[in-house]
């Protein structure tokens, strides 16, 4: 569509975002700022780490993790169905932009 410098409303994009998610074809996701954030759903499991200051969002998946919650569960009589799991935090990169805007750590 770009190519084509069709012009497509915000409204339809998230219209059609919408019923993608319905579909199960992509996941949203709210991080911090309040935004939605979708994801093409690859069907894998992975959790989130936040970058607070610069925003940068990286995937992992961690086995300990996962068992420790289901053991949490199963302790309290659940059985998972579904989870998301975000951290957040500052990333250490040293040219992160916006390392030095007033935040202590």
């Amino acid at each position: 569509l770009l190519e084509s410098n069709e012009d497509i409303g915000m409204a339809t994009v998230y219209r059609v975002l919408t019923q993608f998610e319905a579909a199960g074809l992509v996941t949203r996701h709210h991080f911090e700022d309040g935004m939605a954030v979708f994801e093409l759903n690859q069907g894998t499991h992975h959790d989130h780490i936040v970058c607070q200051d610069c925003g940068r969002v990286e995937e992992f998946m961690d086995s300990g993790i996962e068992e420790r919650q289901t053991a949490v569960a199963n302790k309290l009589g659940f059985t998972i169905r579904d989870h998301s799991l975000i951290l957040y935090g500052r990333c250490k990169r040293p040219n992160c932009p916006f390392r030095n805007r007033g935040k202590s750590s």
